[in-house]
């Protein structure tokens, strides 16, 4: 069925924008994004079990790590003969002790590792299923690349969260906080000394951490640009074949890849330079405390192991220090895919999952009634597509939907099957409007069979189960062989179990035609939309799909959009659309015989175009 022409991308035009949605941007934190990150935590609830044992492990392996400067301070005080225990001793109960980290260590992985799995595989989940239940003009609105990364990019930012950043985020603060204060204790003066040094530090790591996340993302936006060179051009391949293009593709592609480079190399200068600064400036610091603390130890305020396990000490919080902005960027992060997912599981979905799988036909003859319909589509509500559409098919009947290109007829099969509402006027089955049925047992009814076959990757049996997935096995072949299908499945070595290729592409047009028809007579549909179904065919095909399609059409309601009027001659009655409107009515033999009138130049003008095809 045709679509809404306004949600269509132009080609080239897809290129990443660089605003705070783009999934390598760190915003600024803010508490109502931080909430709604909190509220995605939800998912952790039914491990929370196991998610307490993780966070057990998790401050015992912190707890050892900050024991390893203490019981390496002690070997110092062996040695300056002020301890009671040898250095064997100590020796070995370090031993224990990252003996006991790396066990903690394990574990605490595992578990987080486990929780973080099962929580986002919960999130991809419910993500996956309000994507897929909610309504077509929500999902015109959106390409598919942005909905794709919701479930991949988005979601990998809160796993990353789960699984490494809150323990990572604990082990920090913990490390800060509990080395601070035995920095304190052991010796206030030298704290102070050494505290001296990190506005300098964290300054510095914020104006280069901005530059080079800022950077970063530049350059991630330029590498986004060429994969879209690449999407372009593999697929319009055989265009860019034609015109011999491949030399122009490839300086398209070359020109996006030099200013990665480019970016990349800057980026990496800069990083070059921040980090020697921070090396320097970090040893420096740390020059700086033993020279202080040597003269404290040699005015007798300290002992040696005091000063050693004060520069171990000061060693890891700068490590944590440092690891702060890094945490604080995937946070940011995390934030802006939180609000994206929040936001997509807050849309009101047109059919849940549960009345989905719970959803029986409703019982109904198939009588159509169109009475005075209007309609707009969502984005052009200043552009009338339906101006008052009437119609009145019995159940059984077949009709046909016929005018130029975008008179409506697609959009009133469109209206019938719920994928948008309209304005005003009323659509009647068996006399009750459409919103009175449930859209689940409404569209179980309704089989299509469109122009373009939209054909799923597996196997031509998983595609004809598409139209019943409860079928058994003789209802498959039967149908297959009803639409026609049977022998050219038969001819394949692997019969049933052949994969049809992405979007069937393995197959021709006709075969593609015909799998469609035997998924529609395996629904086994009350009403039948066939939507420019052999327009495209071959004379050959066309009239092995025709033969298929009178199979199918057997005691249905059948409306048949159509351009080729030859394949129209049968139906009970044909409308002319013409500007949203049906200007014309009746049969085949009638309307062709009407002077000047739509139906009888539509034939004129197809049979000048067949005369004469040059």
């Amino acid at each position: 069925m045709a679509k809404d022409e306004n949600s269509k991308s132009l080609p080239g035009k897809d290129l990443p924008n660089k605003d705070s949605s783009s999934p390598f941007a760190v915003k600024k934190l803010k508490w109502e994004g931080l909430k709604i990150t909190i509220q995605l935590l939800r998912y952790l609830k039914p491990y929370r079990t196991t998610f307490a044992i993780g966070m057990l492990f998790l401050v015992l392996s912190t707890g050892t790590s900050l024991a390893f400067p203490k019981l390496v301070g002690s070997i110092i005080e062996v040695i300056e003969g002020k301890s009671r225990f040898t250095i064997n001793q100590i020796t070995l109960f370090l031993f224990l002790v990252l003996l006991g980290q790396a066990v903690f260590s394990y574990f605490r992985i595992y578990l987080f590792s486990k929780v973080s799995e099962k929580a986002v595989n919960n999130i991809r989940l419910d993500v996956f299923s309000k994507i897929i239940t909610l309504p077509v003009p929500f999902l015109e609105e959106r390409r598919v690349g942005e909905l794709t990364s919701r479930i991949t990019s988005d979601v990998s930012q809160l796993q990353g969260l789960l699984s490494f950043t809150l323990a990572e985020l604990f082990r920090q603060a913990a490390t800060l906080i509990v080395g601070m204060s035995i920095l304190f204790y052991t010796s206030w003066k030298l704290t102070l000394f050494m505290l001296a040094t990190v506005p300098v530090l964290g300054i510095a790591s914020v104006f280069f951490g901005r530059h080079t996340r800022r950077l970063a993302r530049k350059a991630q936006d330029e590498l986004a640009a060429a994969n879209v060179v690449v999407e372009e051009t593999l697929q319009s391949v055989h265009v860019v074949k034609a015109f011999t293009n491949e030399p122009l593709e490839v300086g398209r592609y070359r020109t996006i890849l030099g200013r990665v480079v480019d970016l990349t190399l800057y980026a990496a200068r800069f990083r070059g330079g921040f980090a020697s600064f921070i090396i320097f400036a970090m040893f420096g610091g740390i020059v700086g405390v033993v020279w202080y603390g040597a003269a404290l130890v040699q005015a007798g305020e300290f002992g040696l192991s005091d000063l050693f396990t004060f520069i171990l000490y000061t060693t890891f919080i700068g490590a944590s220090i440092s690891g702060m902005g890094d945490l604080y960027a995937q946070i940011s992060r995390t934030v802006g895919a939180s609000e994206r997912i929040v936001e997509i599981l807050g849309e009101t979905p047109e059919v849940s999952i549960e009345q989905g799988q719970n959803a029986v036909a409703s019982p109904i003859d198939g009588r159509i009634v169109y009475q005075d319909v209007h309609f707009s589509y969502p984005s052009r509500p200043d552009l009338p597509v339906l101006k008052g559409v009437s119609l009145d098919i019995q159940a059984g009947e077949k009709i046909a939907l016929v005018g130029y290109s975008g008179a409506g007829k697609s959009t009133i099969v469109q209206l019938l099957m719920r994928f948008y509402n309209y304005q005003s006027g009323e659509i009647l089955v068996d006399g009750k409007p459409v919103g009175a049925y449930g859209i689940s047992e409404l569209r179980k009814n309704i089989a299509i069979v469109p122009q373009e076959v939209m054909l799923f990757g597996g196997t031509i049996y998983d595609n004809i189960a598409y139209g019943k997935p409860s079928a058994s096995r003789e209802a498959i072949l039967d149908a297959a062989s009803r639409a026609n299908a049977l022998e050219f499945i038969e001819s394949f070595p692997e019969g049933f179990e052949t994969i049809v290729g992405e979007r069937g592409i393995k197959l021709s047009g006709g075969q593609r035609q015909r799998i469609a028809i035997a998924r529609a007579i395996l629904k086994d549909p009350k009403i039948l939309i066939l939507d420019e179904a052999t327009s495209s065919l071959d004379a050959e095909s066309e009239k092995l799909v025709q033969i298929a399609l009178e199979e199918l059409m057997k005691n249905r309601t059948t409306i048949v959009i159509a351009h080729r009027l030859a394949t129209i001659r049968k139906v009970d009655m044909i409308y002319v659309l013409r500007d949203g409107r049906i200007t014309e009515s009746g049969t085949h033999q009638a309307l062709s015989t009407v002077s000047g009138g739509v139906y009888a130049n539509l034939i004129k003008l197809q049979f000048e175009t067949a005369d004469n095809p040059s």
